[in-house]
């Protein structure tokens, strides 16, 4: 068990300014922070989880790049967005599949945030044809998406979360028992935490350890999508 502390009151103490302080100005006078508190040390919790996720699967990535890496950026991509503020208030990390090149690849997530900290995994906002290829893997195997939601310490551990369609899908039985689960337009399952345990000493255990949990939803979901687990 790892006894190593990586993330610190620092980071959400940071995190609750920069929501108050979302500038340039301010941002750059406190960018020391940033650099000390949140991105080094999720940088650290990159390499460091390598192993365990190995452990669940060797197709999933762990890239401690500071750029195009497994750390999401603190930048907003603001260009089609209302709100212009620059920076992101949340820290996060995505240990996404070989095959994938985004944000929308299957994968396990970690979200650091003020009064908000949990663990995902599963697939955000698929394209379509990838959702049709979900819903049809469910319809052909409803034993196994059973197996794989209703195992009891996923049950306890993790929500279904994310958007669902209000009609059923075309070309679907609208009296499907698992319709709700056909409806999904997201795959993602959540598992919460509190700031003192991702402060606390051994954390990446508690981490890997929902990333396990959630293996086999995850193990289902990557071979819906025709990718190897």
């Amino acid at each position: 068990m790892a006894t190593q502390t990586h993330f610190t009151p620092e980071l959400f103490e940071f995190l609750s300014e920069l929501r108050a302080n979302n500038d340039r100005d301010w941002f750059g006078a406190n960018k020391g922070r940033y650099e000390e508190h949140v991105k080094e040390p999720l940088l650290e919790f990159i390499v460091d989880f390598e192993p365990y996720l190995h452990s669940i699967s060797e197709h999933f990535v762990a890239d401690s790049r500071a750029n195009g890496g497994s750390m999401f950026r603190i930048y907003r991509d603001v260009r089609f967005s209302k709100d212009k503020s620059p920076y992101k208030t949340q820290a996060a990390v995505h240990f996404r599949h070989e095959a994938g090149k985004s944000a929308h690849a299957p994968g396990f997530y970690l979200h650091l945030a003020p009064d908000e900290v949990f663990a995902g995994a599963g697939i955000w906002r698929p394209d379509s044809p990838t959702v049709g290829r979900i819903r049809r893997r469910i319809v052909e195997d409803p034993n196994g998406w059973k197996s794989a939601v209703g195992d009891p310490r996923f049950a306890e551990k993790f929500d279904l979360t994310g958007d669902s369609l209000k009609r059923p899908p075309k070309g679907f039985d609208p009296e499907h028992p698992y319709l709700e689960d056909l409806k999904r337009k997201d795959h993602v399952a959540t598992c919460h935490f509190d700031e003192d345990e991702v402060t606390a000493a051994g954390f990446i255990d508690a981490f890997a350890d929902a990333c396990r949990t959630s293996s086999p939803y995850m193990e289902f979901l990557t071979a819906a999508v025709g990718l190897p687990y």
